[in-house]
């Protein structure tokens, strides 16, 4: 190993066997080993966890991870473990007999990192344990759950301020999240009482392809993309148990499928869980009470049944995807039904006029994702960073959508003269009847029917007029102005086109169930894995290594390796130690574990 190397460039290498940094981390990590508090906010997937990992074996102390999950917990812990750090979790889940023991280990300085759920911070026994020893650094992971404005908010994290300031030791503070907007950023800062180094790494993730299917038949579009890729790991969210348990029913006959939500007793939802997490079934079917920090690798698809309640519920929970780097998809099903849902769960959360008015703001935020017909990763980057990508993606849905370009010109004219006429009075769904030329009572009532563009679009399906008017929305013609019953204005650039007569075409993608798969992965149905060709029977192999050594040591297959390690493995076919250290996620700890065994497989292979 070169000498010459940085301490945290070593330890990148021994513990967790890369070579190099991803985007940022080095620069976060030499930030937090200079004892500068440190905020930083990076996509999902790209590795926030090995920032505050690496200072903490550098660092003389413990380091104290505040994490919201116990799901989350165990599997760090297990992984770390795996790479030979001494690690350890304290949550409910525990007794007071097992917590003790570990209290007592703490006092002898056996733990370089100790997860807690930050309502361990309220326990009187803890707090004197922890103030008793040489505490480093503090990790705040999810650091959005702080902020009241955030859209996962927990009361419980507000009592980590108090915590850092009764220590005895004066540790580092860092902070991470994926999903803070500059709202969300000051607020964090100002709970936790500090000033720190904001580090943002971008929101884009180049491995994952962003799509929105619209007016399809939502089962039958699930079951035929599940059957295209029969041998991927994948998460279907849906926005309440009740869809969640018919999809479950519809899909789980004669497939491997778990359901997750709240409706569950708590030993079902660990067990399914579980099965999940430890490949015993594929695919699992979940609100979005499931999830958050899971950090399963090998999730190729998630798919949305529903719209979200928010761009960074979205972003985090389609983040599941791809975290090995792997190619992966990102789904998201609209229909209009789906506002509805989202506006009742508002209404009956009880909610202040000015966090109700949040709400909206970024409810109506998530209805425009599925309105734009520009690059999808453009306009979620553009929410958090309010500035736009310096080009497309070039991947999502839009970007690569070849569908026929129509003329929308004189139709698009109609929708603009109606909505103008209403002087910003009405709705989509009023002004789309108005189109129409419905005769229901709320028109006849206000006299909408005595409009010149009453009926103008009648011989037009309601589909395709509510696609262009989310066209002329997404493309800043029109306003959908926020709140609970958002009404519909001209911009200034719909005047614009009004007066100079230039036609406008719209890129439409058909909806048929051909052209919906083809859409997917044009090249590879089966499975997206960069695999050299000849490769597949090794990487059977080396799977099934993974599968029993993991079922062994309890603990998921991607703890053991994650599906990109085995592929490289695959491809370069390492016979002898120093040359399958030089594979990423092979260290020094998961050589001395699994390293001959994997060159046995490998010389094996190569002799047959």
């Amino acid at each position: 190993m070169n000498k010459f190397l940085a301490k945290e460039n070593l330890i990148l290498k021994k513990y967790f066997g890369y070579d190099e940094f991803r985007k940022g981390q080095n620069d976060i990590i030499k930030n937090i080993l200079q004892r500068k508090d440190t905020l930083a906010i990076m996509p999902t997937g790209g590795g926030k966890s090995i920032c505050f990992q690496i200072p903490a074996l550098i660092f003389e102390g413990v380091t104290v991870v505040i994490s919201p999950l116990i799901s989350l917990m165990k599997d760090q812990v297990d992984a770390l473990n795996e790479n030979g750090i001494p690690s350890v979790f304290i949550n409910s889940s525990l007794s007071n007999s097992q917590c003790e023991i570990i209290y007592n280990a703490l006092l002898f300085n056996k733990y370089k990192i100790i997860y807690i759920a930050p309502e361990r911070l309220e326990n009187s026994r803890f707090l004197s344990v922890i103030k008793n020893i040489n505490v480093s650094q503090i990790a705040v992971d999810e650091a959005h759950c702080i902020s009241q404005w955030g859209h996962d908010f927990r009361v419980s994290y507000k009592n980590i301020k108090n915590f850092i300031q009764a220590l005895n030791s004066n540790p580092v503070i860092s902070a991470f999240t994926a999903t803070a907007t500059p709202e969300v950023t000051e607020d964090i800062l100002e709970s936790l009482n500090i000033k720190a180094t904001i580090f943002k790494n971008g929101f884009k993730r180049d491995n994952l392809k962003f799509s929105v299917f619209k007016n399809v038949d939502n089962f039958k579009f699930i079951q035929k993309f599940i059957e295209e890729h029969p041998e991927e790991s994948g998460i279907i969210y849906t926005s309440t148990r009740k869809e969640c348990e018919q999809i479950y029913e519809f899909l789980s006959k004669g497939k491997s499928i778990a359901k997750y939500h709240a409706g569950l007793s708590d030993n079902e939802r660990m067990s399914n869980q579980e099965d999940f997490l430890l490949d015993r079934c594929k695919i699992i079917v979940a609100t979005n009470a499931f999830g958050m920090g899971i950090d399963k690798s090998n999730v190729r698809w998630v798919i949305h049944n529903n719209l979200p309640k928010d761009i960074e519920s979205y972003y985090q929970e389609a983040g599941r995807a791809g975290r090995d780097g792997l190619i992966s998809s990102c789904i998201l099903l609209y229909n209009p039904k789906d506002i509805i849902i989202q506006k009742l769960f508002i209404e009956n959360e009880n909610l202040s006029p000015e966090i109700a008015k949040i709400r909206y703001s970024k409810l109506s935020a998530m209805e425009n994702y599925t309105r734009t017909n520009g690059c999808l990763i453009e306009y979620i980057v553009n929410y958090f960073e309010n500035k736009p990508l310096a080009e497309n993606c070039g991947m999502c849905g839009n970007c690569e959508n070849k569908g026929e370009l129509i003329d929308i010109t004189i139709d698009a004219q109609k929708i603009i003269s109606c909505v103008g006429r209403l002087n910003s009075k009405y709705g989509a769904k009023l002004i789309l009847d108005i189109l129409k030329g419905s005769n229901n009572a709320r028109i006849r009532e206000n006299r909408l029917n005595e409009q010149s563009t009453y009926g103008c679009l009648k011989d037009k399906s309601s589909i395709y007029i509510k696609t262009i008017m989310d066209y002329l929305i997404g493309s800043d013609f029109i306003e959908s102005t926020e709140g609970k019953y958002p009404l519909l204005k001209l911009k200034e650039s719909a005047y614009t086109f009004i007066k100079s007569k230039e036609t406008l075409s719209m890129r439409v993608l058909n909806n048929d169930d051909d052209s919906i798969m083809k859409k997917e992965r044009p090249n590879d149905k089966k499975t997206s894995l960069p695999l050299i060709p000849g490769g597949e029977q090794l990487f059977n192999l080396l799977s099934e290594y993974r599968s029993k050594t993991a079922h062994n040591n309890h603990v998921p297959s991607y703890i053991i390796f994650s599906d990109k390690t085995i592929i490289d493995i695959c491809n370069y076919k390492p016979r002898e130690k120093d040359d399958l250290l030089k594979i990423n996620g092979i260290g020094e700890a998961k050589f001395e574990k699994y390293g001959n065994d994997i060159l046995s497989i490998v010389n094996n292979y190569i002799k047959k």
